[in-house]
């Protein structure tokens, strides 16, 4: 399923890379701020830097951490959407500072910054439209109000009333088995389309389930 993840208030980060290793270090300072963006704005970057706390040439090299790390995502590896995130403030020194550097200072000033910004999971939610038998109709409507998280958009008759028609909205995730579940319910007699519609938040108990299995994935994994 491809959620995606973004935030809910503004808040700031900040990260100062520091490495020495012998030989030339890596340094770089970035500050931050992030807030939410329009829908479908996928992440929004602005050059806020006067008085050359950061030299030019070296921040599109922060927007390139920020936008790899949003690529990547940060609670569940799913994408970073509607975001706004400038950057406004650093420091960096004329020996050691290098592009490598504030692309770590960006990703790692992002990560902080999206963590404390109220970070929440979005969903694909689907239309469908399911078409059954009269006298399952009420089965499938509770079905997918109690059982799917789905909302019922609109119930209508066709074929003298023995036919009823359900549009209705639900999460792509409750809708992995529904082809099978729907044979079930109307004892092999409903059917179904659906589409992606728009993406919608996931409730908070779920949201925490999804993210604790994808970690505990990705810990098999590695």
């Amino acid at each position: 399923i491809a959620y995606r993840e973004t935030v809910t208030k503004p808040s700031e980060g900040h990260h100062r890379h520091k490495k020495q290793s012998g030989g030339r270090g890596q340094f770089a300072e970035c500050f931050l701020p992030l807030k939410p963006a329009p829908n479908d704005a996928a992440v929004v970057f602005i050059d806020d830097v006067v008085g050359g706390a950061i030299p030019r040439n070296l921040i599109p090299a922060v927007e390139k951490g920020i936008r790899e790390i949003a690529t990547q995502g940060i609670l569940t590896h799913s994408q970073v959407v509607d975001v706004e995130v400038a950057v406004y403030d650093g420091k960096y020194h004329d020996v050691d500072s290098d592009e490598a550097s504030f692309k770590k200072a960006g990703a790692w000033a992002f990560r902080e910054g999206f963590m404390k910004a109220g970070p929440v999971l979005m969903e694909p939610v689907m239309n469908v439209v399911i078409r059954v038998p009269t006298e399952h109709a009420g089965a499938i409507f509770s079905d997918l109000t109690s059982h799917r998280r789905g909302t019922v958009l609109n119930q209508e008759s066709e074929h003298d009333g023995h036919v009823t028609v359900i549009q209705a909205h639900a999460p792509l995730a409750t809708l992995l088995t529904y082809h099978r579940d729907l044979k079930s319910q109307t004892a092999g007699e409903g059917t179904y389309t659906m589409k992606a519609d728009h993406y919608a938040r996931v409730p908070g108990n779920e949201q925490e389930k999804i993210i604790s299995q994808v970690r505990r994935k990705h810990a098999e994994e590695e």
